[in-house]
């Protein structure tokens, strides 16, 4: 073997992107071929999805802690290794105008989008049986809210980071019963429709799916975190297959001006944003209100955005690569722990299950729109609404950073 003839001590790396229900038969085979043995270290990295639910999970990580220690296993979400997700720590930290502002009495509102032009493509087997909610929102959009959410760690150390993120998830309000579920969730399915005046077909059309699926290719939720910092603000996420643009955002959202005194009297003073682009575009997006050039006294919003993605020579790795690279070195900051995978899907568990029992709330929308009416109305019902994304805001006068 190599680790012989040059006297190394045989560092190994598995990476298994396969079937979750292979996991732990390849870790126990891995163990009998003797591939584990050695001085060096053993790690093995996993792809999502990490079971089907909560009790599959348990499964599944019982057999692969049969065979690796948790600290050799590496649960990669490549949304943890985007540019602008690890980036969202530093905006959050190392900035004195935001960190103070980061709770509940001056935010708002906080809004995740995760929007896909694209329908199920090849996948319609698999997706049949996952759904958007399993897709995207057990790993994805709970990650992303960690982040958004989380307490500065006590150290920059992997662990201390993790302990974080998983508070934020013990902190979600749990929804107590399926009346809370339909009060809080909207899911939907796309039906025929036109993007770019190309007709697209429905759902339930696309090859290997069934004909009467309910599943879901859409959902919004409002979610809460019930401690101190976030008490009271309400999180929007969203996500959804055959939508008008391709994106991930972030939209926080500040409360607004009093109305009744000064400009707010004489103005619609809007309020003020900060939007963490992170894909396909990347950059930071500053929303304020200031007075129209020219004019005595109108004012207008004016956007400060720093588009990183409009850098010249900058080069940055893709997320498997820099994700690798980190489980290479052994840095396990932005791999998801089993506490936060376990603590993901108790939360989304409890939707799953009242969507089970009752069928008839699934929404329709057309392919190519922004999704069904109702999760409009969920965020009308506190006086709020989506923000337009990835650049559909209106015209503003924009002051550009760079690029």
């Amino acid at each position: 073997m190599l680790e012989e003839k040059f006297h190394i001590p045989g560092n190994r790396m598995f990476y298994l992107a396969l079937a979750p229900e292979l996991f732990g038969s390849v870790s126990f085979n891995l163990k009998a071929g003797g591939m584990l043995q050695g001085s060096g270290w053993n790690r093995l990295v996993i792809e999502k999805p990490f079971g089907y639910n909560l009790e599959s999970a348990e499964q599944l990580n019982e057999q692969i802690r049969q065979v690796f220690k948790e600290e050799e296993i590496y649960r990669i979400d490549h949304y943890l290794g985007k540019e602008m997700v690890q980036n969202i720590e530093v905006i959050r930290f190392a900035n004195a105008f935001f960190e103070p502002l980061w709770n509940n009495k001056h935010i708002a509102n906080i809004q995740i989008t995760l929007g896909e032009t694209v329908g199920v493509e090849e996948r319609g087997g698999y997706y049949d049986h996952a759904g958007a909610l399993r897709d995207m929102g057990q790993n994805h959009i709970l990650q992303l809210l960690t982040m958004i959410a989380m307490e500065p760690p006590s150290r920059l150390l992997a662990e201390d980071i993790r302990d974080e993120k998983v508070k934020v998830l013990r902190s979600l309000r749990p929804y107590a019963s399926p009346e809370e579920v339909r009060e809080n969730v909207v899911r939907g399915q796309y039906t025929q429709g036109l993007y770019k005046g190309k007709s697209l077909p429905a759902y339930r059309q696309e090859d290997k799916v069934d004909p009467e699926s309910n599943t879901e290719t859409y959902f919004a939720a409002r979610i809460f975190v019930d401690n101190f910092r976030w008490a009271g603000v309400p999180f929007y996420i969203r996500t959804g297959k055959r939508l008008p643009v391709k994106t991930t955002e972030v939209v926080v959202e500040f409360k607004g001006m009093p109305t009744n005194v000064y400009l707010g009297q004489k103005h619609n003073l809007e309020p003020n944003l900060l939007v963490i682009r992170v894909n396909p575009m990347e950059g930071i997006y500053v929303k304020i209100n200031a007075k129209k050039p020219g004019s005595e006294s109108e004012i207008q919003p004016l956007a400060m955005d720093f588009c990183q993605s409009c850098m010249v020579g900058i080069n940055s790795p893709e997320a498997y690569e820099r994700l690798l690279h980190d489980a290479a070195r052994g840095d396990s900051t932005y791999f998801t722990r089993w506490d936060e995978v376990s603590s993901a899907w108790s939360f989304v568990d409890r939707v799953a299950k009242a969507w089970k029992e009752e069928s008839s709330d699934l929404a329709s929308y057309p392919a190519g729109s922004w999704g069904p009416v109702e999760a409009d109305q969920l965020l009308a019902q506190e006086g709020f609404h989506w923000w337009p994304v990835n650049g559909q805001e209106e015209d503003n006068v924009v002051w550009r950073v760079n690029g």
